[in-house]
């Protein structure tokens, strides 16, 4: 008897620890907490994923972006390990071979409708900004920064126009990336956006409808999720964002990359060894090019 009650015993424990670690189907969750006073009139969209990720991001210096601008995009693919497929492809770029590097300002569009509309007029007339986010990024963007919109793909909207991209230029603004449209396209390879490319996925002479719901928050662009403040590095072939904590690690790279470069070209050059044997370097050639660093 007791041989059975064993077994009856271990089961009825188990199953009370059970009901204990488990929810119940109809779970009570505290309600919402009310926005604090001003808070919707702040510039930067509150998003909670950000919250948690601040403590993580830092800022990219003026003088890290100037040293991005002469990193391959190659050697940044093979530096950023799991952020390897944060890479955007499919723009057009305004300014054909021109390289964007920079710090992401993003910005999140919707098809207009009544309601959304009347409230987004009414946050921009409360918080004193332009509902035309394009229009208050060429308000309130920093030197360094790179406009990101997201605005529907192939299938979306236009973000600016010529005027737009003039007054974003003139905060000192690196270029823009539409995930979406713009009008203007001539006028915008005139030769005053040498320096300032927008890299977008087609163009419309429609003006400007959708509207902007957040600034300064994470956006997807193509396939790929960017946060505000990711170091942005883009070419014609399309665009890398990632963590600002990963700038040092694709320097240091980079460096490394052009260093081995050089000393494989000597070796090519010399004709002593076999390409195999210098294209990777073998383990003994490998072992010399250190010593070399050291």
């Amino acid at each position: 008897m007791r041989l059975f009650l064993a077994p009856l015993y271990l089961f009825l424990v188990a199953l009370n620890q059970t009901a204990f670690s488990q929810g119940s189907f109809n779970q009570e969750f505290a309600p919402d907490l009310p926005a604090p006073e001003g808070f919707k009139k702040n510039r930067t969209s509150y998003s909670a994923i950000m919250d948690v990720l601040e403590s993580t991001r830092s800022e990219v210096t003026d003088g890290q972006l100037e040293r991005l601008k002469e990193v391959p995009l190659e050697v940044i693919f093979s530096a950023l390990g799991e952020y390897q497929l944060n890479y955007a492809t499919g723009f057009e770029n305004t300014q054909p071979g021109s390289r964007l590097v920079g710090r992401a300002l993003t910005m999140r569009f919707l098809p207009p409708r009544p309601d959304l509309t009347e409230a987004a007029l009414s946050l921009a007339e409360d918080a004193n900004w332009d509902r035309r986010y394009y229009a208050r990024a060429a308000e309130e963007a920093r030197p360094g920064d790179v406009v990101v919109a997201e605005l529907g793909g192939i299938d979306g909207h236009n973000l600016f126009g010529d005027m737009g991209a003039t007054g974003i230029l003139q905060r000192g603004a690196a270029g823009v990336i539409i995930d979406g449209g713009t009008r203007d396209y001539s006028g915008l390879r005139d030769e005053r956006f040498q320096e300032f490319p927008v890299f977008h996925k087609f163009t419309d002479p429609h003006t400007t409808s959708w509207l902007g719901v957040e600034y300064n928050s994470p956006v997807r662009i193509g396939g790929v999720t960017v946060l505000p403040g990711d170091v942005v590095v883009g070419d014609n072939g399309g665009v890398f964002f990632f963590p600002p904590s990963l700038v040092e690690k694709v320097l240091d790279y980079s460096e490394l990359v052009e260093e081995r470069e050089k000393f494989q070209l000597q070796l090519l050059e010399d004709k002593e060894f076999r390409f195999r044997d210098i294209y990777p370097l073998s383990p003994e050639l490998q072992q010399e090019f250190e010593n070399l660093r050291n």
